[in-house]
């Protein structure tokens, strides 16, 4: 949960670095809250069939857009990558297959030209 709060607070901070573990614990923070604001709206009736989401799960994930641009684009710079390598998703199955690669990929072990590598705690 600190990995969400700290991407959180980061909200809109496109420079630097972040490691894999705060992406993807907030890629799993981001779903568990999505899914659970999903039941709440198919349970209260505020689920919108023709668009596909609920009232809740929108406003959430319309609060969620720029923090989840911003983790991403951070964690393409820890393997010493531009974030405009993002839009590569925009490429059908190929695109995303690459990002994905990208975003598993190890941390780049030493200082990169995006600052300090994020696993080197500063005492």
């Amino acid at each position: 949960m600190n990995w969400y709060i700290q991407a959180l607070k980061n909200y809109a901070d496109f420079s630097g670095r972040a490691r894999r573990k705060e992406y993807w614990f907030f890629v799993l923070f981001n779903f568990i809250f999505a899914a659970v604001l999903g039941f709440v709206d198919g349970l209260t009736g505020s689920y919108i069939p023709e668009i596909g989401i609920g009232i809740l799960g929108g406003i959430y994930l319309l609060a969620m857009f720029i923090p989840s641009l911003s983790v991403t684009v951070r964690r393409l710079h820890d393997i010493d990558k531009s974030g405009w390598w993002l839009l590569i998703a925009f490429v059908p199955l190929l695109g995303l297959i690459v990002l994905l690669v990208f975003l598993f990929m190890g941390s780049q072990s030493d200082d990169n030209r995006f600052g300090a590598n994020p696993k080197v705690v500063v005492a």
